[in-house]
């Protein structure tokens, strides 16, 4: 501890090397967070970048009312809210835009298609779209929703670093993350077929047996505790099943994640987001 407040004490001080001691403790943490607000690689490494600029310019500011970590994901928030506001929410549909897209583009499916095989057998995991699917899901939200969702459910912020993060009150957040849950719970339950059979969305099965062809679909399916659970069918206890998913995953690191980078891409271009996947 004695080590880490000297440290700190140095940052304050101006000590780039310090600050950057402390930076790296959370950096890929926080480079994911934004690569689930941004959805895009180089967009949420640039914000990484901008936000180490940033927060060392102002750590003279830096009064220790909240944890470095908290006060460097407020900075990294604010970046990202004027960076997204030139784009609109998603729809929930936003998947089902993409698969059309793939199925109606050959250069978008060919796409597809050669990073699964550049990513090597058995490197399309249904766990990894299932967190993808999580956050195509949570940009349907208001940004601050979003945000407050993620940092709490996903991040493990406190209710009160979360206040401290979003800069509003405890009692707003608590709000915010009733009413994002909700909503939510509430699109999983309507959309997804893993969950409910008359769900629309059965998109993590069908890449599957795209990429993984000499695997079982029903094993894998069933290797899922989601759907093994699916069948008592409590929506709160399936949505905290995906959340216990979702934090064990990092859409910047995982084995398949060159993959699911370029179905991001997809679905970003069937949405109109961006004109072309490259």
């Amino acid at each position: 501890m004695m080590d880490a407040d000297q440290t700190l004490k140095r940052a304050v001080n101006g000590d780039i090397n310090a600050f950057q001691a402390l930076f790296a403790d959370f950096q890929n943490q926080l480079k994911s967070y934004l690569y689930r607000l941004v959805t895009d690689r180089n967009d949420a490494e640039d914000l990484t970048h901008d936000t180490f600029v940033r927060a060392f310019d102002k750590i003279g500011t830096f009064r220790g009312e909240s944890s470095l970590k908290t006060w460097v994901f407020q900075i990294a928030t604010h970046l990202a809210y004027n960076h997204l506001r030139q784009y609109k929410r998603w729809q929930p549909d936003a998947q089902d835009r993409a698969k059309a897209l793939a199925l109606s583009n050959q250069e978008v499916y060919d796409a597809i298609i050669q990073a699964g095989r550049a990513a090597g057998e058995g490197a399309y995991d249904m766990r990894e779209h299932i967190d993808f699917c999580f956050t195509c899901i949570s940009k349907t939200l208001p940004i601050e929703g979003q945000v407050a969702l993620i940092l709490k459910e996903v991040y493990d912020f406190t209710v009160r670093e979360v206040s401290q993060i979003i800069g509003q009150t405890e009692g707003v957040i608590k709000h915010l993350l009733l009413d994002s849950r909700k909503t939510m719970t509430t699109v999983f339950e309507h959309r997804c077929a893993l969950i409910n059979k008359e769900g629309v969305c059965h998109q993590c099965s069908e890449l599957n047996g795209v990429h993984n062809p000499k695997q079982n679909q029903q094993e894998a399916l069933m290797k899922l505790e989601l759907v093994k659970e699916s069948a008592k069918y409590d929506k709160e206890a399936l949505f905290e099943l995906r959340v216990r998913l979702v934090k064990n995953m990092d859409p910047l690191r995982s084995r398949g994640a060159e993959l699911q980078d370029v179905i991001m891409k997809c679905t970003r271009q069937a949405i109109g987001e961006i004109e072309r996947m490259n």
